[in-house]
């Protein structure tokens, strides 16, 4: 496979899996999209989230409110931007 052809690849890649990350992601960044992804995929499964909620002792609905809650910042706020000089 030629060079060009393995880039035009990759940027499919990251156009259909925003989660994929590139070269210019950062470590919150990619560690978000894994927190997102993982939560996400907790409240779809309907079995997974049941057993969630048990350990928890919580209801199902509760579990999965507080899911998606934390969906909003899961790896907490972003780190302050650096100034370089």
């Amino acid at each position: 496979m030629d060079k060009f052809g393995m880039h035009s690849q990759t940027e499919q890649l990251h156009a259909r899996h925003i989660g994929t990350g590139n070269a210019d992601t950062s470590k919150h960044q990619w560690l978000t999209n894994q927190h997102r992804d993982t939560l996400a995929h907790y409240v779809a499964d309907n079995s997974l989230a049941t057993y969630i909620s048990i350990v928890e002792g919580e209801s199902t609905v509760r579990t999965k409110f507080n899911m998606l809650q934390r969906m909003r910042q899961p790896c907490g706020p972003p780190p302050a931007p650096t100034t370089e000089d």
